[in-house]
């Protein structure tokens, strides 16, 4: 394997720190976006309890903010419960808008590190093409050794891209429709938020009458 590196040249060195960030990326997302590290299962229930026997607290609310994207979401809802519809559902989409770019954080990286890599290859192809050639003006035609380096490290650079960026390219893929997923999810539960909250202001207003 060292004497395939050695033999792809000094542009192997950035394909292979590449391939280690991409793998490093994927892994945590991987980690970072479990369903149920995103959307516990619990939280919902629990929050619609509260809003329901109306036991929201101060410190329910500091326990949302720490307890996962989606808590941060229901908690900047519970924040304006007692404000206007309008000012629930903005402060919930400004606070969705912070949640979503946390969710995608690195997620450009990814993509960088599969569009640049074919993009590394070909430059090691280059590389190795004009390794050749100047071997070919130096007379070593007739040196098949000196051929044979060249034209090594311009496939090898070549192999080395595309193995690093389709990977890449699949993770990124993959995550980012993970992401899109969550946030879909994250929605239908602001929603429900909001509607209890409007039901309970309405409960409260009528048997204020």
């Amino acid at each position: 394997m060292f004497e395939i590196v050695k033999a792809g040249g000094i542009v192997m060195v950035p394909l292979i720190l590449s391939s280690i960030i991409a793998a490093a990326i994927f892994l945590e997302r991987l980690w970072t976006l479990q369903r149920r590290r995103v959307l516990p299962a619990e939280l919902t229930d629990k929050v619609w309890k509260w809003v329901e026997q109306r036991q929201i607290q101060d410190k329910h609310i500091a326990a949302l903010q720490q307890n996962s994207p989606l808590g941060k979401i229901l908690a900047a809802g519970l924040i304006n419960r007692h404000r206007d519809r309008s000012i629930v559902k903005e402060s919930i989409e400004d606070t969705g808008r912070h949640v979503v770019h946390e969710l995608e954080r690195f997620l450009n990286a990814l993509g960088t590190i599969a569009s640049i890599s074919p993009l590394m290859g070909l430059l090691g192809t280059v590389l190795g093409m004009i390794r050749t050639f100047n071997s070919l003006n130096a007379g070593g035609a007739g040196n098949p050794s000196a051929l044979a380096g060249g034209i090594a490290e311009a496939l090898i650079t070549t192999a080395a891209g595309l193995t690093v960026a389709i990977p890449a390219l699949l993770a990124y893929k993959y995550l980012r429709g993970r992401v899109a997923d969550l946030v879909v999810a994250m929605e239908k539960e602001a929603i429900k938020l909001v509607e209890a909250i409007d039901t309970d202001q309405s409960a409260a207003g009528n048997a204020g009458r």
